[in-house]
């Protein structure tokens, strides 16, 4: 097996190629009395900063799963398994039982936008106006990461559906990104507790 991920079409691909401990991690936190699963699966140095605002949005009150670059370098093209492979089992277990599924990528971009997709239209439409809100420009539509297919992991939730928000690399590093996590947070704390529509 090639250690590229541009070869890898599941987690298994990647585990043949690279060694956990070593070149990444995986963190599972789970809540028993929440079901909303917020989620960063190219965290650590893979995309920079994704772990932090999965963290910030999770908080104490939401399951929370990383999977973390911890290379040197190269973790991009070497851990970046794409959204619609990505399956790694503690993951799929944690999803299995949640109704909101909320996922942070990172992407390139000199402007400071978020680029939301997914299946989950009323939970989408939610969060960008809450980012909107910030100043921040949001983006459902007309760009490259609609996150549509049902094996996208953001979409691997009880319901089938779920939020993937692409923040750009200008947003991350120079963005109010705790502002930006807290905006989140406040939608998927005013959930219903047991599931259903976002009110």
């Amino acid at each position: 097996m090639n250690g590229s991920a541009a070869n890898y079409r599941s987690y298994v691909d990647l585990a043949k190629a690279q060694v956990e401990g070593a070149d990444y991690r995986v963190y599972v936190r789970t809540k028993a009395d929440s079901l909303v699963a917020v989620i960063a699966p190219h965290g650590g140095h893979i995309e920079q900063y994704t772990s932090d605002i999965a963290r910030a949005i999770a908080g104490e009150d939401f399951n929370l799963y990383l999977f973390e670059g911890i290379r040197h370098s190269g973790n991009y093209a070497a851990l970046h398994l794409t959204s619609h492979w990505f399956d790694e089992p503690r993951c799929l277990e944690l999803l299995s039982n949640c109704d909101h599924i909320v996922a942070i990528h990172g992407c390139g971009g000199e402007a400071q936008q978020a680029l939301i997709g997914g299946l989950d239209e009323e939970l989408k439409a939610v969060v960008a106006q809450s980012m909107a809100a910030l100043g921040v420009e949001t983006l459902l539509v007309d760009h490259p990461f609609p996150a549509t297919d049902p094996k996208n992991i953001c979409n691997r939730g009880r319901r089938g559906i779920g939020v993937q928000i692409e923040v750009t690399m200008s947003l991350r590093l120079q963005g109010p990104r705790e502002a930006l996590s807290a905006a989140i947070r406040s939608v998927l704390l005013a959930l219903p507790k047991q599931g259903g529509s976002v009110q």
